[in-house]
Parts: structure tokens; sequence; C-alpha cells
């Protein structure tokens, strides 16, 4: 490695409208110093739905290929990517890595350094005995996180609490926890539990970053992300038909804020703990805008399993057949021992219906299924799910999340470059997505490879540009 390290600050879908609205209101203190010292930019996902997803567009970031290129449309599936990830281009160079839950995401066998995977994937582990009961508590309170009340085993708790507190837990983490246990007794503010996993995560982030000192280091928050997709309405009424009560409004109307001030406090906390002489990458991947295209059907919902092996036993499908792998909101993989198998799973799941109307979907992937309920509307409480053997009660079957979503994928995205020398210059014209991991691996001093796109000349210094690029090597 020939240049000083970089640090790539993967806040999920922030706004650029919206952190420049709220730092023109001088709520993001963080975020103003390092706007006013940065390289500026909007990317450009160059995606449409339902390509324009996050688990998609994030490999774009950590690979400089579009999805046509790395080919992987699910989340869970990066174990299958076959191009470079910008920590394999550090590994090589002998360079080394904190790549702290990076969404969709994965690793080789040359890969150097730490790697936390993201709670949604199922068939990527860390890379170190570590970080596995964090990993795993986190894992299953993220996957579950739509109950009214995710299951919490108590041994599993008791590991991560161990865990935390040998990996820099901070007193000002603790506080905040004990201080939102106690409010939630009293107001409606369980909705701010994902920031409480954030600033575990940050711990975690700095306790490794300071013992390793990682050439190139990763650090991704969805919880911002999770605010917009469900409290938009309660922020802005106005595109939307269904409105919001005048107590939504007060205790849910400043989530979205709320959020945005708790990414400009870890913004200030990773930029204190990158080293003299550091290059920070602030990167959103992509953006959020209103959502009011379901409205007139009473608002976009979605339907998950109770119990998933509950429903295979009422679909037809032997649950100890299959593997299970919760992903995100209503979707999930079977994964059977034979195609033949996972081919019979399809036909019976996409066999389900609601009133007439389809309420699967499922996707054959060779012995996989990839499934997740289509049914996104109100349902009557009497509703009936329809299969081959009969029908049950849908509602004994599944559940529905409390709130109806508001907010949906925008292809814009910020990326705020912080070298060293604090220059400040702001770029008009959306640059592709894909220029990012180029412009990470110019920054680092390595060889970008022919077929990756050109980096982000303004991003680098004359003294610092990459070395001319040569075709990548075969095999």
């Amino acid at each position: 490695m020939t240049r000083a390290p970089v640090v790539l600050v993967e806040f999920n879908e922030l706004c650029p409208e919206m952190l420049a609205r709220f730092m023109d209101a001088d709520a993001l203190p963080n975020f103003r110093r390092f706007f006013e010292s940065s390289q500026v930019y909007t990317t450009a996902a160059g995606e449409k739905p339902p390509n324009l997803e996050p688990w998609i567009q994030w490999i774009t970031v950590h690979t400089g290929l579009r999805l046509e290129g790395h080919g992987v449309f699910h989340l869970g599936d990066a174990g299958q990517m076959s191009g470079d990830w910008i920590w394999d281009h550090v590994s090589r160079a002998g360079g080394s890595n904190w790549i702290c839950g990076s969404m969709n995401a994965a690793y080789g066998p040359e890969f150097r350094g730490l790697f936390l995977p993201d709670p949604w994937t199922a068939r990527v582990a860390p890379n170190d005995a570590r970080l596995q009961p964090y990993y795993a508590f986190v894992q299953e309170q993220v996957q579950e996180h739509t109950r009214a009340k995710a299951p919490v085993r108590i041994g599993a708790a008791a590991a991560f609490a161990r865990s935390m507190a040998a990996s820099g837990l901070s007193a000002s983490t603790v506080a905040f926890g004990l201080q939102q246990l106690l409010q939630e007794r009293i107001a409606n503010v369980r909705w701010r539990r994902p920031a409480l996993m954030d600033r575990m995560q940050l711990d975690l982030f700095c306790h490794y970053y300071r013992r390793l000192k990682p050439d190139f280091a990763t650090f991704f928050s969805n919880s911002t992300a999770h605010y917009q997709h469900v409290y938009w309405r309660f922020m802005d009424p106005a595109p939307f038909t269904i409105k919001p009560t005048d107590r939504e409004t007060r205790e849910l109307g400043g989530a979205i804020l709320w959020g945005y001030t708790e990414m400009d406090r870890m913004l200030g906390r990773i930029v204190a703990l990158a080293p003299e002489g550091a290059t920070i990458v602030f990167a959103t991947g992509l953006s959020q805008q209103p959502c009011p295209v379901y409205e007139a059907g009473g608002g976009k919902t979605f339907y998950r399993a109770i119990d998933l092996a509950k429903l295979l036993q009422f679909a037809g499908i032997d649950p100890q057949s299959c593997s299970v792998e919760p992903v995100m909101s209503e979707e999930f993989f079977l994964r059977f021992a034979r195609a033949e198998l996972a081919a019979q799973a399809r036909e019976r799941l996409v066999a389900l219906s609601v009133a007439g109307n389809s309420a699967f979907k499922a996707r054959l992937e060779g012995d996989a299924v990839f499934a997740g309920c289509t049914l996104f509307t109100a349902l009557p409480r009497d509703a009936r799910l329809q299969g081959s053997a009969g029908s049950a009660p849908f509602f004994e079957l599944m559940y529905g999340v409390d709130i109806l979503k508001s907010g949906m994928h925008h292809p814009d995205g910020a990326l705020w470059i912080r070298e060293p020398a604090g220059r400040h210059q702001q770029y008009a014209e959306p640059v592709a997505l894909e220029r990012v991991a180029p412009t990470i691996l110019g920054l680092l001093g390595l060889t970008v490879p022919e077929e990756l796109p050109e980096p982000l000349p303004g991003a680098v210094a004359a003294a610092s540009r990459p070395r001319p690029r040569v075709a990548a090597a075969v095999g």
C-alpha cells in the first residue's frame, strides 16, 4: 500500500436534498463541516425498479460493476459475485481491511482483516470468532424487527453482552440504551431502537479500527433508511391521500430528522477516529422519495409468516426438507437438497391465494426458491388463505406490519470525499455510481483494472493519482 488509509462511511439511502435542508437548518453540524471540506458529488444509480435496490447498488459501490456486470439481484447472494471487491485489491496489495456491516458483501480466502456481514445475510459468516456472538444476536433481532416483540434467547443475549463488553461498548451507548428502555414505558419511542444497534455497532467498529489500523474500512448503517421508508408521511403529509392523525404527527413527525441527527453524531465520531492523513468517503448508494403509489388501495403494507414452518406445512411443503433464510421485509429463501424438491415447493407456494388473488411469488433458482408474500394492501381480519389442502385464517399464519410504507427508492445518492487537504468543490453533473470503486482504488494508490470506469479526477489530487491503468490479471 502506497497511500494513506481510506474510510468509507455508508449511511444507506440518505437523501442529498434532505441533507442540504437539515444542514441549512443547523441541525447537522458534523455533516456541514464535512461538506465544506469535501469534493461533493451526486451519484446516479443508472437503474430502475425492480433493479433499484440497495443490495444491488452497494455491490456496484464495492466493485465498480453495474448489475449486468456483477449479476447479483438478491440480498444474501453476494457470495455468487465473481468479480473483485475493493477489499480484494487491498488484500492482494498486502493491505488490511475492516468491513463492518456492508450490505450484501462477501469475502474470499485471500481476504486480510476483519469482516462483519450485514445482518440480513445467512450464507456469509464473520471471518473471526470474536465477531460471531455480536453478529448472531443482531441478525436475529433485525430479521424479526417487524414483530411487536422480537424473540430474545437468553444464551445468545448473554454471549452478545460479553462480546460487546470486550469489544468497546461505551458508557454513552449503555446510557442511551437504558434511557431508551425507560422511555418506551412512558412514550411511543420504540421506533428509536435501530439507533441503539447503530451505536453498538459503531462502538464495535471503533474498537477494532484502533486495534487493526486498516488501510481500508467501511461502516454501514441502515436505520435512517428504515425511518424514511415508514415515517415519510408523518414528516410531510402533502404527497399522500392517507393523512396521519395529529397524534401520529406529534409522535412520529420528527423521526426522520432524529435519524439524520444520529447519523451526524456517528459521522463526527468516525472523523475523530480516523488517523491524520486519512481520506474519508461518505456515500449513500441511492436515496428515497415519497411513495404515494399505493394510496388508492389503502397504502402499502406487507405480511410475514408468524412461523414459517407452519406456513410451509399448510402449503404442503415439509419444513424438514429445506433450510429457511429470512431476508428483508416479506421475502425469504428456501434451500433444498435437490432441485426437484425446490420446483415442487415453488408450485405449492404460488398456488396460495387470498380472495382469488395470488398470495405469494416464488422464483426457482436451482435447488433454492426465493419467495415472498405479494399482498401489500390492508386485508380484512376474516381473510382466508387458500391452498391445495383447503383454507385457513390468513392471520393465523401471517402478520402485517403496523405502519404503512411511505418512502421508496430514488436513483440519486450522495458522495462526499474528504481528502487530508480538505479541498471543497461541488460538482453539478451527476456521476455514475460505478465510478466510486475505481476512485477509492485511486485514493489508495492501487492499480485500477482496465475493465472498470475511470476514477473521478476531481477526487484525486495531482500528486495522488492512481498509477496508469493496466489490464486485469486473468485466472
